[in-house]
């Protein structure tokens, strides 16, 4: 999705689409990019790979919604286990791609202290964010929802949305976070579009004092 007040996109594909791609190929790509330090995205869907470079954009509005939403935790005492833009895959699935951000809340104290995860026996996140701001052509959705990633929240530079999973494998809007009972997340948009007047630590600050006044 492209927003027209953001005429860059948040992140830049490095190829087109390659389609017959082997499950080993993106693995090994994957591996290799990894053990070099590449900051490139993989996206995998049964043969189809894309790859992408995030732009300083996006990573400022990824990090801004990562220290709010642990923010939020540590408001309400909500225990988290966070893992940044881990890859996650299956390859009984033939997909995989990188979180924006992503946590365990629900599952943190299933997950304590675990650095190795598979998915096949391991819970998914129970939130992954989602920077949305360029056009993309694979739909990371379908394969968060294959991966049974029970909430998203994509932002797209003029709202964040919450997305819940549901019954059928699909993906249906919500206006409370089931992650974080009760929360509204729309309301982080206010708190992100403070940047650039506002410095990270003001845009932290702020957004506490809201939320020790919604306890009043």
């Amino acid at each position: 999705m492209t927003v027209a007040a953001i005429p860059r996109a948040a992140q830049r594909p490095l190829s087109p689409v390659m389609a017959g791609v082997s499950w080993q190929t993106y693995a090994r790509l994957r591996r290799e990019l990894d053990e070099a330090g590449t900051n490139v995205r993989i996206t995998y869907d049964r043969g189809r790979m894309e790859l992408m470079s995030p732009t300083p954009r996006h990573d400022k509005w990824k990090k801004l919604i990562a220290q709010l939403v642990e923010a939020l935790a540590a408001d309400r005492d909500v225990p988290i286990s966070a893992f940044g833009s881990t890859t996650w895959k299956r390859e009984d699935l033939a997909q995989g791609l990188e979180a924006d951000e992503c946590y365990y809340v629900q599952h943190a104290e299933a997950m304590r202290g675990k650095l190795d995860i598979d998915l096949r026996i391991d819970p998914p996140p129970d939130l992954v964010v989602e920077i949305e701001v360029t056009h993309v052509a694979i739909d990371k959705r379908t394969i968060y929802a294959a991966l049974r990633v029970p909430e998203l929240w994509g932002y797209d530079g003029s709202r964040l949305e919450c997305l819940h999973l549901q019954p059928d494998g699909t993906y249906a809007m919500g206006r409370a976070s089931r992650a974080f009972s009760g929360f509204e997340p729309a309301h982080v948009h206010r708190f992100v579009s403070m940047y650039p007047q506002s410095l990270d630590s003001e845009i932290l600050q702020a957004f506490r004092e809201w939320l020790r006044g919604l306890r009043k």
